[in-house]
């Protein structure tokens, strides 16, 4: 298994940091996120990367990546008025990868393109162009959009992937195509294709049984089917609407494979850089566990149970074990089953040889790596040396997107 680094933590050094800081909190280690984003450039090969800003929710810390490396190109933002306050904020290059339709945010993108900035949004109907066209007009400017195609993998009883895009087709896309430019408000350009069963997906989920190796045939055959038919898409579009400035796809889980396709232009990337819980079980790599939370230790109700209060962090998606919090040290502790990360305390079961008391910290991984800052209003900088300060997550900021 490919390792980003030797880099790792104790929990005596994460304590000994933190002492006397109030509970809880969450903090980013910023040797680990840096380690993290090298390892990042490294797996992407010679592509440039766009940074998911999803997955960060932070603006000093997507400051703090996009710095790193000439490499680190735009970012790909998940709601429209976000697009528009992070250009405010000098950030450029920015795809809002999910579709919106709400005429006061995209009469704020119309607006800032106007301006001068580069918001690119996402589009896949008949729809999606028409609200876009009546906020461009009414801003008077040409609105770039990038066509989300489906990437999803259908097998007999099955949809191995997400329901996004419906389309699919060279003859859809091309349809779309035409109709964007005969638009004089908008401009085509890009294509956008999220292959999630293979980006978001573990190798190796502990508890699959015997669908881990079934997942992993899926996840092969999906490779092969993305390639055909991405390329087949981009062919067909750049054959009535010209060369596109970018071709967009994969995420963390899938940059080895995503990047080797010739008509990928960009990988994104977003996950990979805090490491959160549901990264822990890929087979080609391995990240950092950069972003973490404490809580702290409240009653020994048992001598091997330790009760945290607070915890109950569980992340979005299907439910099931895997959306829960991950005990990350002392090394060893882990959640009871019966009643695992609670509303208000957390109970952990450890036996190591960390003698804990009251009053002590247990540090805890979120399943997924933006959410974590819709929980924290800010977040503690880390390093080897000691303390980097604090800065304010978007929730710190007043900034609620979705």
């Amino acid at each position: 298994m490919a390792q980003t680094t030797t880099l790792r933590r104790s929990y005596g050094h994460y304590r000994e940091l933190f002492r006397g800081r109030p509970m809880p909190f969450a903090f980013v280690d910023l040797d680990l996120l840096d380690a993290n984003a090298a390892a990042v450039l490294r797996r992407a090969g010679a592509r440039p990367v766009r940074v998911a800003t999803k997955s960060v929710r932070c603006e000093a810390i997507l400051r703090r990546i996009v710095d790193a490396d000439p490499r680190f190109r735009g970012l790909m933002c998940f709601a429209a008025p976000e697009a528009a306050h992070l250009a405010a904020r000098g950030f450029d290059d920015l795809l809002v990868a999910y579709p919106t339709v709400e005429p006061a945010h995209l009469e704020a993108v119309a607006r800032t393109v106007g301006g001068g900035a580069r918001i690119t949004l996402t589009v896949d109907c008949d729809e999606h162009l028409e609200a876009i066209e009546a906020a461009a007009t009414a801003a008077g400017t040409r609105v770039p959009v990038s066509m989300e195609i489906d990437m999803s993998l259908d097998v007999p009883g099955l949809r191995f992937g997400v329901w996004r895009s419906p389309i699919r087709t060279a003859e859809a896309a091309t349809r779309l195509a035409r109709r964007i430019a005969a638009s004089d408000r908008l401009l085509l350009d890009g294509i956008m294709g999220y292959e999630a069963q293979v980006a978001g997906l573990p190798d190796r989920t502990p508890g699959q049984g015997l669908r881990g190796p079934v997942i992993r045939a899926l996840k092969r055959r999906s490779v092969r089917t993305v390639r055909e038919r991405r390329a087949a898409i981009v062919r067909a579009v750049e054959a009535v609407a010209g060369p596109l400035r970018f071709v967009n796809g994969g995420g963390t889980g899938s940059l080895e494979t995503t990047t080797a396709e010739d008509v990928v232009t960009e990988a994104a990337a977003g996950s990979a850089f805090f490491a959160p819980g549901l990264f822990d079980h890929y087979d080609a790599f391995r990240h950092l566990p950069a972003a973490a939370f404490a809580i702290p230790v409240v009653r020994r109700p048992a001598p091997d149970v330790y009760t945290c209060l607070g915890g109950g962090y569980i992340a979005s998606g299907a439910t099931g074990a895997s959306k829960q919090p991950v005990p990350y040290l002392p090394a060893g502790a882990r959640l009871l089953a019966n009643e695992e990360a609670g509303e208000v305390q957390t109970p952990i079961r450890y036996r190591g040889p960390e003698r804990l008391a009251i009053g002590d910290p247990v540090f805890l991984r979120h399943a997924k790596a933006g959410e974590l800052c819709e929980r924290f209003d800010r977040l503690l900088l880390a390093t080897a040396d000691g303390m980097a300060g604090e800065v304010p997550t978007y929730r710190g900021d007043a900034l609620t997107f979705l």
